[in-house]
C-alpha cells in the first residue's frame, strides 16, 4: 500500500481505496481530529487535483462525485484546513506527492470505470462514522440510529426547549440537514428540515426552535454537528437514491385520507409548539377535512 504524508495527515492508497489517517496535533482542524480517520472508495473519486505553490509547498485535493460528499454537502464550505480531502505537504516532498498524484488519478479513473453501475450516494456511508452516532454540545445531545435522530435538550438550553426536553425526527420526515458554523458572536447550530416545514418555512431562532441544536464556545462542538448533518445526509441519499420529492402513499381514496390525517397530525404539533396561532390552526384544519 502506497503512504504519503502531509502537514495534517497520512494517506494510504491502494486499487479500492484511500485511507486518510488524520493528525491529532493542536494545530490540526477541529473537524480533522474528530474524525480521526476516513477511507475514501476510488469509485468516488471524480478527479485528482495537483497543484505546486514553489516554496509555498503543494497541496493534494480529492474531487468527489455530486452527492458522494456529505461534508461539502450540508453547509458552507469549509477553509483549506478543515477540508477532509485535501493534503497539503512542503517543498520538499513535492514530486514524491506529484508521483503519487498521477498514479492516484490513474487507479481512482480505472476502479470508477469497473464499477460504473453504483450510484455515487452509495460511497457517502463510507466517508461518515459508523451507527448509532451520539453527539453532544453545550446545549444538549443528538443521537441518530440509522432510522431516526433524537434532539435532547439540557438544562443550559432555552426554557422553550427545556420544557419540551426532546425531540425525535424519523429519517423518513427529513428533506434536509443543514449545518451553520459559529461565526463572531453567532452560534452555530444543526437544523432538521422535515419536508412540512420546507414546504412552509416558519423556522423560529434557532435557540427556541426545536428543530435545532446549538453548538457554543468551541471548535470541536462546530465539527460534532457537522459530522452528525453529514452522517443523517449519507443516509439520506442512501434511502431515498436521486430523489429530489418524498415519496408518495400509493394513490386512491385511503391514501388520500391518510394524507389528510398526516398533515391534521402535524398540525397539531406545530399548534401545540406555538409556531401556528389558533386561528391558523382551525382554519388549515378546517380545509383540510372538507377534501374528505
Amino acid at each position: 500500500m502506497d503512504e504519503l504524508r502531509g502537514q495534517t495527515a497520512t494517506w494510504r492508497f491502494d486499487e479500492q481505496k484511500v485511507l486518510i489517517q488524520y493528525d491529532s496535533r493542536w494545530r490540526t482542524h477541529a473537524l480533522l481530529k474528530t474524525l480521526g480517520r476516513c477511507e475514501v472508495p476510488l469509485p468516488a473519486i471524480a478527479a485528482v487535483d495537483f497543484t505546486s505553490a514553489g516554496k509555498k509547498g503543494w497541496q493534494l485535493r480529492l474531487r468527489l462525485r455530486e452527492r458522494a460528499d456529505p461534508y461539502a454537502a450540508v453547509g458552507s464550505p469549509l477553509a483549506d484546513k478543515g477540508q477532509p480531502f485535501l493534503l497539503t505537504g512542503g517543498s520538499d516532498t513535492e514530486l514524491v506527492a506529484e508521483y503519487h498524484a498521477d498514479q492516484l488519478r490513474i487507479a481512482a479513473d480505472a476502479a470508477r470505470l469497473a464499477d460504473d453501475r453504483r450510484r455515487p450516494e452509495e460511497y457517502a456511508l463510507a466517508l461518515v462514522p459508523p451507527i448509532p452516532l451520539h453527539i453532544r454540545t453545550s446545549e444538549g445531545t443528538a443521537m441518530f440510529d440509522g432510522t431516526t435522530i433524537r434532539l435532547e435538550w439540557s438544562d443550559e438550553a432555552s426554557s422553550r426547549k427545556t420544557r419540551k426536553r426532546r425531540m425525535e425526527y424519523a429519517l423518513a420526515d427529513i428533506r434536509r440537514v443543514e449545518w451553520f458554523p459559529q461565526k463572531s458572536l453567532d452560534e452555530g447550530y444543526l437544523r432538521i428540515v422535515t419536508w412540512e416545514e420546507d414546504a412552509d418555512p416558519k423556522a423560529a431562532k434557532p435557540s427556541k426552535d426545536f428543530a435545532c441544536l446549538l453548538a457554543e464556545d468551541s471548535a470541536k462542538q462546530d465539527a460534532w454537528t457537522l459530522v452528525m448533518a453529514a452522517t443523517v445526509t449519507a443516509h439520506l441519499w442512501t434511502a431515498t437514491p436521486g430523489q429530489a420529492e418524498r415519496p408518495q402513499l400509493t394513490a386512491g381514496p385511503d391514501a388520500d385520507t391518510r394524507s389528510v390525517y398526516d398533515r391534521i397530525r402535524e398540525l397539531g404539533r406545530l399548534h401545540g409548539e406555538g409556531l401556528l396561532t389558533d386561528e391558523e390552526f382551525t382554519s388549515k384544519k378546517a380545509e383540510l377535512l372538507d377534501r374528505l
